[in-house]
């Protein structure tokens, strides 16, 4: 079973109107003449549709919850697991891992622990693609970070050269739960994670995880 994510409704209907324009036009003007021209501006617009349908696509699944567990935010594949300095909250190491979305992927994010949000910040920038090193601390991004008693993880939705727009429903003092939805990305990017040093990381890079379901790291 799949349902369609709220955020989609008005580009879906948007899209649907000029699908039904565009090859009303095309069977009414060109068919008598182009009757081959016609059939493919309806398959070629009826693919983008359907595409673009599935991009808002919420599949149902069973989720895994455990909070001893950091539970993947995205769905996706890890591009990214090192060691590195965050200036703009922990001001200390943070294991950092980022997994990138494509647009065939499902875009919902989730909550990847319990706890309460002690800090959240969007900061407008750049729309490198999601892969480049420098999208991280340069794109547009929105930055939360949550505490519970087994500590503190920060966690970024990166927009990247598609990504015009993100969408974040938390706010500080908010509690959260695992794995309920805390944002959504419109037309590809990356989410990263910034973990304590010495935390069990448990995926790979090139990894493909699936948000909701694939354990990112686990507490020592």
């Amino acid at each position: 079973m799949m349902t369609v994510h709220r955020e989609g409704y008005r580009t879906i209907a948007i899209a649907t109107i000029i699908f039904g324009v565009l090859n009303f036009i095309s069977f009414a003007f060109i068919s008598s003449q182009l009757y081959w021209l016609s059939i493919s501006i309806f398959l070629v617009s009826l693919f983008l549709l359907l595409f673009l349908i599935s991009f808002f696509r919420i599949p149902e699944r069973k989720l895994t919850k455990d909070d001893h567990q950091i539970i993947c935010p995205a769905d996706g594949k890890v591009v990214v697991i090192e060691e590195i300095i965050d200036e703009e909250y922990f001001k200390d190491k943070r294991i950092q891992v980022s997994i990138f979305m494509s647009p065939a992927n499902v875009h919902v994010n989730r909550n990847p622990m319990s706890g309460e949000v002690i800090y959240n910040q969007y900061h407008k920038g750049k729309y490198l693609v999601a892969w480049h090193p420098k999208s991280s601390t340069e794109n547009e991004r929105w930055s939360v970070a949550v505490k519970n008693n087994y500590g503190t993880i920060l966690y970024k939705q990166i927009a990247g050269a598609l990504a015009k727009r993100i969408c974040n429903y938390t706010s500080i003092g908010q509690h959260v739960k695992q794995n309920h939805e805390f944002g959504f990305i419109k037309f590809g990017s990356r989410v990263d994670v910034l973990l304590p040093v010495g935390t069990k990381i448990d995926v790979e890079i090139n990894q493909k995880v699936k948000g909701g379901v694939s354990v990112l790291a686990h507490w020592i």
